[in-house]
């Protein structure tokens, strides 16, 4: 198969089996120039090095590799933070908030390079060939996209390596894979091996980044985090970029086994998939958050927030991040963090990571009238008026339903 009208084409391209084969295949059935472009979002030095000199041995003829750590953090992490997005009650979201800003880079790349299509080698059952096809059309709908596993005949890591073989490639893949994992500095997933069966619990093997609850330390280990206007600043008062904050808790919060999750979520084509996330530092913002959000925010604004909440989730996990939905969202979510300032002790232990101390400026919340002791501040003969008229709908109703009977 030949296909015409592509000169050059810029790979979303990891090193790993898949992408290593998409490049010389590209060559061979587009008769394109193949650029690779990697980002950087925190997954480690190790999947990094070397990645240009295998990406120019299997016939691409330039890499970039783009540091996008800080921003990813900045501008995609701490303002789905702000929203309070959780996936289905428990996904933090990881892998989601990372594409829209690799699919971003993508394109700036290929402007640059003054490439005509997009490449990436996401398989047809999973959620991401919607996000990154989704941000594609948002930002450059008039660029072709190719997803070779919606193309190729190869079915298999057998295949590819077969593939690669035959055309003398060199890669450190084997046939034997256990799981597929993706990493970025919010969180690891994992997925496949004995993790396909629901009913299988999973194996320490499965976990890279924590230790489990059980190897976990016997004495607890508190933290303090500072916000400012929503934005974590501080960690045990050591001022922090929003990366190294980042950096730090998740540190910190593996040592004592905090974030594991295993879950079976639903993807957005339409199959359920069981998946384990290790996310350590998202667990202890999001709860120290939260804790300044019930401390700052009245009842009605945190119900409106946990709406948005709900919504913003679905959003980013569906891939709609460059929509206007999402900046109206955004918006809302902001004017609420203006007045999330204050400092958050988290206790670390055994798996959990638990919110212990909280204060802020902005703080509703008033001892002398929440005290069960005296005060002067509040007349308890104010409730019963409050609370007939509170109840006067329902009062109305019995008693009409008593002139019936």
């Amino acid at each position: 198969m030949t296909v015409s009208n592509v000169n050059k084409v810029v790979l979303a391209y990891s090193g790993g089996l898949d992408t290593s084969a998409i490049i010389p295949w590209l060559k061979e059935n587009y008769d394109c120039e193949v650029v690779a472009f990697a980002a950087d979002v925190g997954q480690g030095d190790e999947e990094l090095d070397g990645l240009e000199q295998k990406a120019l041995r299997s016939g691409a003829s330039e890499c970039h590799i783009v540091d996008l750590k800080e921003a990813f953090v900045s501008e995609y992490i701490y303002p789905t933070v702000m929203t309070g997005a959780v996936y289905e009650g428990q996904y933090l979201l990881g892998t989601s908030m990372a594409r829209p800003i690799i699919a971003k880079a993508q394109v700036e790349i290929a402007r640059k390079v003054g490439a005509d299509a997009l490449c990436h080698g996401c398989t047809g059952k999973g959620n991401d060939q919607v996000r990154f096809e989704g941000a594609f059309s948002a930002l450059a709908p008039d660029l072709k996209v190719i997803a070779p596993w919606r193309e190729w005949d190869m079915v298999s890591r057998e295949d590819l390596l077969a593939y690669l073989a035959e055309r003398q490639i060199p890669t450190t893949a084997s046939a034997t894979k256990i799981y597929s994992r993706d990493a970025n500095a919010w969180h690891i997933s994992h997925e496949g091996g004995e993790l396909e069966d629901p009913w299988c619990e999973p194996t320490e093997q499965v976990w890279t980044m924590t230790v489990s609850a059980e190897q976990a330390p016997d004495k607890p280990e508190r933290i303090q985090l500072g916000f400012e206007q929503g934005r974590l600043i501080t960690v045990n008062g050591e001022a922090l970029s929003p990366y190294q904050a980042l950096v730090k808790l998740n540190q910190l919060a593996a040592a004592h086994g905090v974030g594991r999750l295993d879950i079976v979520e639903n993807r957005l084509v339409g199959m359920k998939s069981r998946g384990c996330y290790e996310t350590p530092g998202g667990y202890v913002i999001m709860a120290a958050y939260k804790a300044l959000e019930h401390l700052v925010l009245s009842k009605d604004s945190l119900k409106f927030r946990e709406q948005i909440a709900l919504e913003f989730s679905h959003l980013v996990y569906d891939g709609r991040w460059f929509t206007p939905l999402k900046d109206a969202i955004l918006d809302a979510a902001q004017s609420f963090a203006r007045d999330i300032t204050g400092e958050v002790v988290v206790k670390l232990y055994k798996g959990q990571a638990t919110v212990v101390q909280r204060r802020s400026v902005n703080s509703l919340y008033s001892e002398d009238f929440a005290t069960f002791g005296a005060d002067d501040v509040y007349d308890q003969r104010h409730a019963e008026g409050f609370i007939r008229l509170y109840s006067l709908s329902s009062r109305i109703k019995a008693l009409k339903s008593q002139q019936k009977g």
